[in-house]
């Protein structure tokens, strides 16, 4: 073998190389995914959320939990609150409130905002709850 034989196919190796280095870099342009949150200890007790005003009845808003996680608080009814961790259980990118849902930006998933259920795949589990209670005028972890 030539030395132009062996120079031709190292460029081409490296061309290869470089080039599936480049698809995998294409396929990370979701958002970062946030991981589940099964294996998380709850939150701390008592610690605040987001005031009870913020959170409109039977629609949600999105608010980081104590340990940095990202939430979402949902009111149900005028007297009730519920939280779910954002992450979604088909891949752990973060939902979005829009509405009485919430959506999935990554895959498509859609969840109900009071119930943390799923509506549309491609997720077949719901939200993590996360246990809060009102507190005065504030919606705290129980």
């Amino acid at each position: 073998m030539t030395d132009d034989t062996r120079s031709r196919r190292s460029v081409l190796a490296a061309g290869g190389a470089v080039a599936g280095v480049a698809a995998l870099s294409a396929c990370g342009a979701e958002p970062a995914p946030q991981q589940p949150a099964p294996d998380q200890p709850p939150a701390p007790s008592g610690r605040s959320l987001t005031p009870l005003a913020a959170v409109p009845v039977g629609g949600a808003v999105p608010v980081q939990a104590p340990d940095g996680r990202q939430a979402i608080v949902a009111r149900p009814d005028d007297s009730a609150v519920v939280a779910f961790d954002a992450a979604c259980t088909h891949k752990g990118c973060p939902v979005k409130p829009e509405g009485a849902e919430l959506k999935c930006p990554c895959h498509g998933s859609v969840f109900d905002a009071l119930s943390g259920s799923v509506k549309k795949g491609p997720a077949d589990r719901p939200l993590a709850s996360i246990p809060v209670r009102v507190e005065g005028d504030q919606i705290v972890t129980a």
